[in-house]
């Protein structure tokens, strides 16, 4: 079935393809003077200065985009290349093989890498939601916000190893929902990546997909309904997604470089609370899509991008999916890292004590440690 699916939506793939721009994308502010000699002095600290980022063909990874279009990592003295990926495997296999230093990845994907074996280590945060389920409108009459019922004796695309996959299956467990295929149950078709399942609404075999951002905007500017938005389940509420990782040797060996590319992430989650339109025109280089999308997605209450680690809300995720079955238990302790993020805060607070961003941005870490 996937396979000819796929062989239908061949003619789909410039449409979907609207983030090829970002790829090997540098961070190119110019700077001048005193600031220049700065940057010099810090890059002199740094183990390493040419720096490679993994990221998805989604909005909320606006802190990568921010950072590289405001200049924060040529202040922190890193050259970072930007690249898009597909998927998680990809992602994992770029850290692994060493073309990438760090890859913004799914919670999920993280975890279940972590729990086969993979020696990579999360050490911030990205993003929290952003994600849930779209559907045909012939299904809904017209109408968002149906929650999963609506899933019943539908096909539903998603992506096998995902954030998305695992709340359904939670959200269905707690429903009293089976999977499989009937007028009771809801049929999952399982694809490579986000785009695929995305592009698989064409066909007409398939009625519902998971989303992340910014497809579920994207899905209402085409007339699909939206079945529910993470953020507005009380079971997803708050869920950490994709998180910062690298190899667990990479981090031990490039300490200050690492310290740097942190500074720079925080550095631009400031920027994005405090500039709202530059941040849209920043992410649209990247995610080049209609700005009021843009707005939607990472203004409108449905994600939240963040460098916080979150490390207490990964671990209730990695025991609900343990429990989910999705994922082997392991000792998460040595593979989740919150002493780069803390020192990177920390500094920047000594730096800017009366910083009222960067202090909320500690309140919180103090508490979610």
């Amino acid at each position: 079935m996937k396979k000819s699916i796929i062989s239908g939506l061949l003619a789909l793939t410039l449409l979907l393809s609207f983030t090829a721009c970002s790829d090997n994308k540098q961070d190119g502010q110019n700077t001048s003077g005193s600031s220049q000699t700065a940057q010099a002095a810090q890059a002199a600290q740094l183990e390493k200065t040419d720096f490679s980022l993994g990221h998805l063909n989604s909005t909320a990874h606006l802190l990568a985009f921010v950072a590289a279009e405001e200049g924060y990592f040529r202040e922190e003295g890193l050259n970072v290349t930007l690249t898009q990926f597909s998927s998680a495997a990809e992602l994992s296999a770029g850290l692994e093989s060493g073309k990438l230093d760090v890859a913004f990845i799914g919670s999920v994907p993280a975890l279940t890498f972590q729990s086969k074996g993979h020696d990579l280590t999360i050490f911030g945060g990205a993003m929290t939601n952003g994600h849930g389920y779209v559907i045909k409108s012939e299904f809904t009459g017209g109408k968002d916000g149906l929650g999963i019922e609506v899933l019943k004796g539908r096909n539903v695309a998603s992506v096998k190893n995902s954030v998305q996959d695992a709340e359904l299956l939670l959200l269905l467990k707690n429903a009293g929902i089976g999977i499989g295929e009937g007028s009771d149950k809801v049929n999952i078709v399982y694809f490579d990546s986000q785009k695929e399942a995305y592009a698989a609404l064409q066909n007409v075999t398939i009625d519902a997909a998971s989303v992340y951002s910014p497809y579920a905007s994207l899905a209402k500017g085409q007339g699909y309904n939206v079945v529910y938005y993470c953020s507005e389940e009380e079971a997803l509420k708050n869920q950490p997604c994709c998180r910062q990782v690298a190899a667990t040797a990479s981090l031990s060996q490039y300490p200050n470089t690492y310290n740097a590319f942190e500074r720079a992430l925080i550095k631009a989650y400031k920027f994005s609370q405090e500039d709202r339109e530059k941040t849209i025109k920043d992410v649209k280089k990247y995610i080049d899509i209609d700005e009021d999308y843009i707005r939607t997605e990472v203004y409108g209450g449905y994600s939240v991008s963040s460098p916080d680690p979150d490390k207490q809300g990964t671990i209730a995720l990695k025991n609900t999916i343990v429990e989910l079955g999705y994922t082997e238990d392991y000792d998460i302790e040595k593979l989740y890292n919150t002493e780069i993020y803390k020192k990177a805060l920390e500094s920047l607070i000594a730096e800017n004590p009366d910083d009222s961003v960067y202090k909320s941005l500690k309140d919180h870490f103090d508490r979610f440690e």
